[in-house]
């Protein structure tokens, strides 16, 4: 099958550009021709930098690139803003120019508010009524776009976010300097919804339980995003009496980089007072790490289904899930087991491509006769 992807690409950076990398990928190996309509700064075999966010014509711009390669499909990863201007309202025009020339589009909801203000309401909606079909990661999302959006049920694929299959990255920690220590990590952009100061102000009471502890924050600085929690972030790292067991990671994080960080940690915390379910996460598992979760119901449901860890609320529910990791093997090794079992037998990006691949496939018409695609990339 031919199948176009309109999504970011790397080397831009953006957790949308590697889920597109790693689901091509996938399905590439299975003998699929994959063509990549992106962005201008995307880089790759068959990856076309096709338009900017700020063009007046950006809809024409993919359409009319994606189209010399007559897709069987095309595969939209949707994210408010990655279109342009008021919410990414291009995408409808690329949408009806598909329609129009009866290509089968499909689109992944990245992010599906429960509240969206009237822009982005109308935007969705119109999404849910003329695209093929509608991929989306949490059964939360699913129920919005049916209860908010009105979009029809019969429309609706819920297929979770993917996850690699790959070894640790050898010496991590001595690559990172935590040779002997119990490392806890977070990771992100450094905002207030991402929990890192509620971590770093309760950090001294794991630390008083278990010594060799370190807590590592791992993020991304976008330079005008949320300058004063980050300043006021900083100023309590260097005011807790457990600096020294605190240390923060900053840089853009190429893949590699990234992928020695999560493999030099012990557990993941994911203390997020709102969003939906994280990349990061799916990261975490591929290294087989426990995690401790808010109550938010992405994750609570994850934790929950996959056994790998914990869901906290409270800081005393948190220190005592953090300690219960870093002391208990037998623990930590059932919740590393189970994190990985997860992803061969549910996440991995092979099982994600064979569930989307199904997708496609239900728009190809019937043949009469047997027939069989055939590409060699």
């Amino acid at each position: 099958m031919r199948i176009a992807y309109v999504s970011t690409f790397p080397p831009i950076e953006c957790g949308i550009a590697t889920y597109t990398q790693f689901l091509s990928e996938a399905m590439a190996r299975q003998d699929n021709e994959i063509h990549i309509v992106s962005e201008d700064g995307a880089q790759g075999h068959n990856v076309y930098p096709a338009y900017t966010k700020e063009s007046g014509s950006l809809s024409k711009d993919i359409f009319d690139m994606s189209v010399k390669v007559t897709p069987d499909v095309v595969h939209i990863q949707h994210e408010f803003g990655l279109f342009g201007a008021t919410c990414g309202i291009s995408v409808l025009d690329l949408i009806y120019r598909y329609r129009a020339s009866n290509t089968p589009v499909v689109a992944t909801f990245h992010t599906v508010l429960p509240d969206p203000n009237h822009v982005q309401l109308m935007i969705m909606s119109v999404m849910c009524k003329e695209l093929s079909a509608v991929i989306v990661h949490e059964q939360s999302h699913f129920q919005y776009l049916i209860d908010v959006y009105g979009a029809d049920k019969s429309k609706i694929n819920l297929i979770p976010h993917g996850a690699r299959e790959m070894p640790l990255v050898p010496d991590a920690k001595e690559k990172l300097g935590f040779k002997g220590k119990k490392v806890v990590l977070l990771a992100g952009y450094f905002r207030p919804t991402k929990g890192f100061d509620r971590m770093v102000e309760l950090f001294p009471r794991v630390v008083e339980k278990v010594p060799e502890a370190l807590l590592v924050l791992s993020g991304k600085m976008r330079l005008l995003e949320y300058g004063e929690y980050r300043n006021q972030l900083f100023e309590l790292i260097s005011n807790s009496p457990v600096k020294d067991n605190i240390e923060v990671l900053r840089g853009q994080f190429p893949q590699h980089t990234f992928d020695t960080i999560l493999s030099s940690s012990d557990i993941m915390l994911f203390p997020y007072t709102a969003g939906a379910q994280s990349g990061v996460m799916a990261h975490a598992m591929t290294f087989g790490k426990p995690v401790v979760t808010s109550q938010l119901p992405a994750f609570h449901n994850i934790v929950e289904k996959a056994d790998i860890g914990f869901s906290a609320t409270t800081d005393d529910e948190y220190v005592d899930a953090i300690v219960k990791l870093l002391t208990d093997d037998e623990c930590f090794q059932k919740y590393t087991l189970n994190a990985l079992n997860y992803v061969k037998n549910t996440i991995s990006w092979d099982v994600i491509a064979n569930k989307t691949l199904e997708i496609y496939s239900s728009f190809n018409p019937g043949h009469k006769c047997s027939t069989r695609y055939v590409y060699f990339g």
